[in-house]
């Protein structure tokens, strides 16, 4: 039995075709459906970009499945790789300095947030300036982490708002060295 030639734009779409199978196959190897989804849109790039590459004799699912676990094993790496920097980061943080920064922030944030809603007063104070998770702050407020998420979006989204009324351009330049009237 003879092989198929296929041409350039029929591999990519026969690839293409196999998507659930490749998400599938990269599920099982980072364990996140979004990662996995990631990866697989980012190894169709790279196979696009090289397709010239594949030999006649090599078939082209075995040559994606290659770029998969390439691209499976880079994600590894950069997940080491983010994970060290985070854990430098933290190691080099002085508390001098929060307490540094906590004194050059705008003064008004309080005052700002004195007059949102509770609900996202409280995430605010929780989460941003509590350094509570957001999944321990929807425990404790009964919520979803999703309902958190989108609570604290919006609270962040009112008090910009409103730190932008307050003290005009100071706020545009994330209030540090505050200098509006009110702090004056």
């Amino acid at each position: 039995m003879a092989a198929i030639q296929l041409t350039e734009a029929s591999k990519t779409a026969y690839l293409a075709g196999m998507h659930a199978k490749f998400l599938q196959f990269l599920r099982g190897r980072v364990g996140d459906a979004a990662a996995a989804e990631d990866i697989l849109q980012a190894a169709y790039v790279k196979a696009i970009q090289h397709e010239g590459k594949l030999r006649q004799d090599e078939s082209t699912v075995a040559w994606f499945y290659r770029i998969l676990r390439n691209a499976v094993i880079d994600h590894y790496r950069q997940s080491a790789t983010r994970s060290r920097a985070a854990d430098q980061f933290a190691a080099e943080w002085d508390e001098s300095y929060e307490m540094d920064l906590q004194n050059q922030a705008c003064t008004c944030i309080r005052e700002v947030l004195s007059e949102l809603k509770p609900d996202y007063r409280t995430a605010i104070e929780s989460i941003d300036l509590g350094g509570e998770s957001i999944e321990g702050y929807a425990a404790t407020q009964q919520t979803s982490a999703n309902n958190a998420y989108v609570r604290l979006h919006r609270a962040r989204k009112a008090a910009a708002r409103r730190l932008t009324e307050v003290c005009g351009t100071c706020a545009a330049y994330k209030c540090v060295d505050c200098s509006c009237k009110r702090n004056t």
